[in-house]
């Protein structure tokens, strides 16, 4: 059972969505470190956002990685699509996600493709207002995929 789980985990496709340079003021100078925001998905309805500090870019990215894993969210999908409507506010955000039909693609702008492309959603329309901070506005994102529940199909 161990080693499912480990080859399952190596099947996670991984995107760097954000490297940010923070500079901070010290009296000796200035202290310079990098922030990375990372989206891990598997394709089939698994996804999860991490962020990550560090000193350097790729310990910056490592760990972030790591958190992304840690906190992956399971979304529903019904037709390679969302079940239902959702509309959400999170902190300055306002998420806005609609289904679509078979063959319309992913209309939905900055971060929200790199997610539902990673979760395995292929035909979704949305918006994002009030906000244009990419990291509140991923989180905003897995908020409102968060809040969507499994279609019933009979």
């Amino acid at each position: 059972m161990v080693q499912q789980d480990d080859t399952q985990i190596d099947k996670l496709e991984e995107r760097v969505v954000l490297i940010r340079r923070v500079s901070k003021k010290t009296t000796g100078g200035n202290y310079v470190s990098f922030s990375a925001l990372v989206v891990v998905g598997d394709g089939k309805g698994k996804v999860g956002v991490g962020l990550g500090r560090g000193l350097e870019v790729p310990p910056a990215i490592q760990k972030a990685i790591t958190s992304a894993k840690k906190h992956m969210i399971t979304v529903p999908i019904h037709k390679n699509s969302l079940p239902h409507e959702v509309l959400l506010k999170y902190k300055s955000a306002r998420v806005l996600l609609k289904p679509a039909p078979e063959g319309t693609g992913l209309k939905v702008g900055s971060v929200a493709r790199v997610i539902f492309d990673l979760a395995g959603i292929y035909n979704a329309s949305g918006k994002i207002l009030g906000s244009r901070n990419q990291i509140i506005n991923t989180y905003a994102v897995i908020k409102a995929l968060q809040k969507l529940k499994q279609r019933n199909t009979q």
